[in-house]
């Protein structure tokens, strides 16, 4: 039960289909490439597939059909089996030729009766065959032209992009995000003749939309697969309301139940909602070189937790901006080199100096291995010198092929280094920490017209200030980090000061980025008028106060803000190590904000006995594996948090971090304003 785990349940489940995909033309949808991105590779599955043709294709409406001399295709799809997705797979299917298809799907069939609106009772009767997979094999031969064609459907459980051994992402449910106070009122609307919900609080599975309900049960069903490989029965618990029904429906899953008797293992399972700490995704502090390449560099097509590094410097072309498509990029994934994997993981886990001094070092022993003419260099490494060493490796093929991982994590390394997003995340440290300051010495108006001088329009920006998206960033810091607020005339004043100026600013800029186009709900700023843009402004605000609001709901984390005193600054305090460090109290107490989620009549007769007799209820130590979900996304930094905070409070217990994708804080305002998260798109 070693937390590498989350690595080998990956390749198992990579194994099961590279079994079937030799000779074959391979369909990937983005999730399902970006899990094999990291946990296998895409050159495992051209080695798989065999032959000299590459035959990887991206499963869209508009993929290229098999031709006459290709017969078999793969499909691999992390969503379900039902409407667009099936019509997209019989477009591809009438336009080839293909006498023999697989359909790989990674979720269950179990799930897939849900999503069929099957009974649970009919679907516990059901245990052990899979008409819906039946009845689509039946389809993909007609498809075919021929019922005596080849058809297999199936379920794998390709849930996980496994970043580390301990660490793991879910690309399918990258968009999955928690409910902020606001969605109360829209779930409210949804359901007219049903008991109306006071608050976040009152949410439970009846109150979501069957879409967010169907994403969780999806997710959910995959998270009991990496179970069952782990061997163990996992206790459910959750902070925050989304948290609080993923995990209730974990622990009542009912697929499940067989599998829980024999599990030898024990695991605690513990859910925690990203709302209720943006600052810690928003922040600077985390002192991390992962950290700063994902947001300096941009992002890898078609992946959410990847990024794209400049390999120019590599060839014998100009580095011009116009070449730098010609060459393919390269990545920060390097799942099959063991040097450049084994840098990875220390990348991860220092701090930034100390990382930077490590790919120095990587790169120096690779060029003295391959007899290269190394220059030493000791003290502060620079993008120039390592520049220097990778330019070594430029025109000797066999070194470079030997160390093709390496060099790629070493460009990315100097490209963020001079990058000038690099040099401005030092200025939003430094304004951050003069933020902490201010909250605890002045109101939050105060705070709020200290912002306001650096919200300048695009004719008067220069490098060093900040963008609209910029100022989104610290504006959620500051809401975020502060908490509750007490509304009074001052702060409603200093509010529409700082709205009409963003107003303003959206209006002035040259052109609108996708961000604010989403904000906006406009594509262009030369019809945005004022007025439409301050309306928009006055939502964004809405979503600050229910961002300071978020954790209203709770008794013991209240809190991420540490007041300063004579000896000591203020500070910002994360709430994942506050549960952390909660879970591991030496004197256990039962956490209130922790909630156990009782799975079944037995739990149910223990909580309602501990209400008067001495019966010990779940807690979330009691177990050697701890498994932390974040939901909506997790930083390098907080990671290392985690990591580092269970070996030093309970050395011996395993942890493994689960979450929904990798944060740069960018992604927060995306996430934040994103229109579909009560009612995500699961391709049909």
């Amino acid at each position: 039960m070693s937390a590498s785990g989350v690595l080998s349940f990956t390749q198992q489940g990579w194994e099961q289909v590279l079994a079937k995909v030799k000779r074959a033309v391979v369909y990937l949808d983005a999730a399902c490439a970006e899990s094999l991105h990291w946990g296998c590779g895409s050159t495992r599955l051209l080695e798989a597939v065999g032959g000299p043709d590459c035959h990887l294709r991206e499963f869209e409406p508009d993929a290229v059909g098999g031709g006459a001399k290709q017969p078999k295709a793969v499909f691999v799809l992390s969503c379900l089996l039902k409407g667009r997705t099936v019509e997209i797979l019989r477009d591809i299917i009438c336009r080839s030729h293909f006498q023999y298809c697989v359909v790989v799907t990674t979720v269950s069939h179990a799930v897939h009766l849900t999503a069929n609106h099957v009974p649970a009772a009919a679907a516990a009767e059901m245990e052990g065959q899979q008409p819906v997979f039946e009845q689509l094999e039946e389809k993909l031969c007609e498809w075919m032209g021929n019922m005596n064609y080849t058809a297999e459907v199936f379920h794998v459980p390709l849930l996980l992009a496994p970043v580390a051994p301990h660490f793991a992402l879910t690309p399918a449910f990258a968009s999955l995000f928690p409910l902020l106070p606001q969605d109360v009122h829209l779930l409210n609307s949804a359901r007219p003749d049903k008991r109306k919900l006071g608050s976040l609080g009152d949410v439970d599975a009846t109150a979501l939309t069957p879409e967010l309900l169907l994403q969780i049960r999806c997710l959910v069903s995959g998270l009991s697969s990496l179970c069952e490989h782990l061997g163990v029965r996992e206790e459910c618990f959750a902070v925050g309301s989304l948290s609080r029904v993923i995990a209730a429906d974990l622990a009542n899953y009912a697929p499940a139940k067989n599998r829980k008797k024999t599990a030898a293992g024990r695991a605690s399972v513990v859910f925690v909602d990203r709302t209720l700490d943006l600052t810690g995704a928003v922040g600077h502090h985390g002192d991390n070189l992962v950290e700063k390449i994902i947001s300096a560099l941009p992002q890898l097509p078609g992946h959410t937790n990847d990024v794209m590094v400049n390999m120019i410097a590599l060839t014998a072309l100009h580095t011009e901006e116009e070449n730098y498509n010609v060459v393919a990029p390269g990545c920060l994934s390097q799942s099959n080199d063991t040097t450049a994997k084994a840098l990875w993981e220390a990348l991860l886990s220092t701090k930034h100096k100390e990382a930077v001094m490590e790919v120095r070092r990587h790169l120096v022993e690779a060029a003295s291995r391959e007899n290269l003419p190394i220059k030493m260099s000791m003290g502060r490494v620079t993008p120039g010198q390592l520049m220097s060493y990778i330019q070594l490796f430029k025109n000797n093929l066999k070194a470079l092929m030997n160390h093709c991982g390496l060099l790629q994590l070493g460009l990315a390394t100097a490209q963020t280094l001079k990058h000038p997003q690099t040099a401005k995340w030092d200025n939003f440290l430094a304004f951050e920490r003069l933020l902490l300051q201010s909250i605890g010495e002045s109101a939050m108006s105060v705070v709020l017209n200290q912002l306001l001088p650096m919200i300048k329009p695009v004719t008067q920006r220069t490098n060093e200030d900040y963008s609209p998206e910029e100022l989104l960033i610290l504006l959620i810091y500051v809401y975020s980090v502060t908490g509750e607020l007490t509304v009074d005339k001052d702060l409603c004043e200093a509010e529409e000061k700082v709205k009409k100026a963003l107003a303003q600013v959206f209006c002035e800029e040259s052109e609108l980025s996708p961000l604010l186009q989403k904000i906006t709900d406009w594509d262009s700023s030369i019809n945005l008028t004022f007025h439409k843009s301050k309306i928009a402004v006055d939502e964004l605000f809405n979503s600050l106060r229910d961002i300071a609001g978020a954790r209203s709901l709770l008794k013991q984390f209240k809190s991420v803000y540490v007041p300063g005193n004579h000896t000591h600054q203020a500070s910002y305090k994360p709430l994942l190590k506050q549960v952390v460090e909660e879970i591991f109290h030496p004197e256990r107490p039962d956490s209130v904000d922790i909630e156990h989620m009782s799975s079944g009549l037995t739990d149910l007769l223990k909580t309602g006995f501990s209400m008067f007799m001495k019966v010990s209820r779940p807690h979330p130590s009691d177990y050697p594996l701890l498994i932390l979900f974040v939901v909506g996304g997790v930083t390098v930094s907080e990671v290392k948090m985690v990591k580092d905070l269970v070996a030093s409070l309970k050395p011996g217990t395993q942890v493994i971090v689960l979450s929904t994708r990798l944060l740069k804080p960018l992604n927060i305002p995306e996430l934040l304003f994103a229109t579909d998260r009560l009612r995500p798109d699961l391709g049909f």
